[in-house]
């Protein structure tokens, strides 16, 4: 074979008796396309190995034929937009071993993954609190009213709810975790689901505020932001609770 059709061999499976003859082949293309191969077969391998770790909270569950729901959130500290959250209930057969922190993740990876996740989930409900309800009852308390609202639209109730550092208003048993999102991929899968959508919100009000550039900030204060805000003064999204918007009040 050519080194061409060798890296095309090595961008998929490869058997056993393949990987042999490959490594008696010695060109030293093939060789370093070899150790290419083996590096990204070992990280694939460790990236596995944390993917299965990420559902031992899960698996509690599931070993009593029991289903859990993922709860978290994004937008708490904006100046505009609302605060979003998301519940999701993974089956025990999940795959998509990229599913993580949101965080981590680039917004492209998290597009590519969000329509998957809600292909493969059990049930994916998301909740949403607009600026009028965090300036009423602050983003706390907003924020996990639009959780309860999230785990409420699930079409499936959960036996327990995992949720990132907080406490959901229902009665239902819930394991709070720190950085619950580096921990369960159920909240993974929540927190890329909210931040999705949520990032889309805000490129649709971006539309109907340009000024504020909202496609690039997603209500963050950003120095484009500020300025817009000090020149246009609060629209109808943004949070007159938080300093400085009400600084300007036109």
């Amino acid at each position: 074979m050519t080194i061409t059709e060798i890296k095309n061999l090595l961008q998929g499976e490869v058997s056993s008796e393949q990987l042999e003859e490959l490594r008696a082949d010695e060109r030293k293309g093939v060789q370093k396309l070899l150790v290419s191969y083996e590096k990204r077969q070992l990280k694939r391998a460790q990236a596995l190995a944390q993917f299965q770790n990420r559902f031992s909270y899960e698996k509690e569950f599931w070993q009593k034929n029991q289903l859990v729901a993922g709860v978290d959130e994004v937008g708490r500290g904006p100046l505009a937009g609302p605060v979003v959250t998301a519940a999701v209930i993974l089956p025990h057969n999940f795959d998509l071993i990229d599913v993580n922190d949101s965080k981590k993740l680039s917004p492209k990876k998290r597009k590519t993954l969000f329509p998957q996740i809600l292909a493969k989930a059990v049930s994916v409900s998301v909740g949403l609190a607009n600026s009028d309800v965090i300036d009423r009852i602050n983003i706390y308390e907003a924020d996990r009213l639009a959780m309860a609202h999230a785990v409420q639209g699930l079409k499936v109730k959960p036996a327990a709810l995992l949720v990132d550092a907080m406490n959901v208003p229902l009665n239902i048993p819930q394991i709070k975790l720190i950085h619950g999102d580096a921990k369960s991929n159920s909240i993974a899968a929540a927190s890329i689901v909210a931040k999705v959508f949520r990032d889309n919100l805000m490129d649709a009000y971006g539309e109907v505020y340009p000024e504020y550039d909202f496609k690039h900030n997603a209500g963050y204060g950003t120095r484009e932001h500020m300025k817009a805000l000090k020149k246009y003064g609060p629209t109808p999204i943004h949070r007159r609770s938080f300093a400085p918007v009400s600084e300007y009040e036109k």
